[in-house]
């Protein structure tokens, strides 16, 4: 039943972060939403660690905060960004497509620098993915070339920045590295925000109950529910079972576009995204299961994060 449960909060709240992303950012900038977004959960995560005592016994160093700033950049900066930048131009369904491509790049970078080998299976996964994606960003649909490759690359950064985390000098606790990874990106984006002068686009007359709500979604669900949603999955299940999210994700944010925000899909994007979603699930299930361990990074949009 627990079980059951932690992998309903991971399918639903990571996939319903798109939408929530881009209800939040009606109101502020996309930037500033984000960094006040992850300043607040990565000081609640902090405040958090603190009691739990693994600030105490970790007494992280400039190294390691060194560390989290990077892997926050990369996966928190970069890829959400890229994300909430893009949902002020593409469907919010067709932003979490293409962000399913994270499996593909990571895949593709265990073979170039860690010389894991593919499985027959997983070679036609990324092939597949790859033609989806291009069949996604071609010519003569819905969506611009321009923003399918912003997207595409906030998942290769994603990708690049979760295969660093394997390395890094990061702490050992989960909360207290997700807490330093979320206060350092949150305060670059609102240090890059300030200096776009979003300051002076914010109005507080814009800011509704729904915009706020949003937040406040982000914040408790995405950024801290479905975290540790996902650290007690990676103690207690399957990593096939785990890495299911990577393809569920986008089928709840195409549903919930559809449902809440009147999104409209057409055939070759219906089919584009079949065939993404696809590869991604033939990739996961030509892997060799590994053991359980305990997450380095944060995981809202690991292969979809969102947010």
């Amino acid at each position: 039943m627990r079980l059951a449960a932690a992998l309903g909060i991971v399918y639903v709240v990571w996939g319903s972060t798109y939408l929530g992303i881009d209800v939040a950012e009606r109101a502020l900038p996309p930037l500033l939403m984000l960094g006040i977004r992850f300043l607040i959960a990565g000081a609640l995560l902090y405040a958090w660690a603190r009691r739990r005592g693994e600030v105490a016994a970790e007494r992280p160093g400039l190294r390691q905060w060194r560390a989290a700033a990077l892997v926050g950049f990369l996966l928190l900066v970069v890829e959400t960004g890229a994300v909430a930048f893009s949902e002020k131009h593409v469907p919010t369904g067709m932003a979490a497509l293409i962000v399913a491509s994270v499996p593909l790049f990571m895949a593709l970078i265990d073979r170039a620098f860690f010389g894991i080998r593919l499985a027959p299976l997983a070679a036609v996964g990324i092939l597949a993915g790859l033609a989806g994606v291009g069949l996604l960003a071609g010519g003569g649909g819905s969506l611009s070339p321009v923003w399918a490759l912003v997207l595409l690359g906030g998942a290769l950064a994603w990708a690049a920045g979760s295969a660093y985390a394997r390395v890094a000098p990061l702490p050992g606790g989960s909360v207290l590295s997700a807490a330093m990874q979320m206060l350092t990106a949150g305060a670059t984006l609102v240090v890059i925000s300030a200096a776009k002068g979003d300051l002076a686009h914010v109005h507080a007359a814009a800011l509704g109950l729904t915009s706020i709500g949003s937040i406040a979604y982000l914040v408790g669900f995405g950024s801290i529910l479905a975290y540790t949603a996902y650290g007690w999955l990676l103690r207690n299940a399957p990593t096939p079972l785990l890495s299911t999210y990577a393809y569920v994700n986008p089928a709840v944010a195409v549903l919930l576009g559809w449902l809440l925000a009147g999104e409209r899909l057409g055939e070759r994007e219906l089919v584009a995204g079949l065939v993404v979603v696809g590869s991604v699930a033939l990739i996961l299930l030509a892997r060799r299961p590994q053991p359980p361990r305990g997450p380095k990074v944060r995981a809202e949009a690991p292969a979809t994060v969102a947010g």
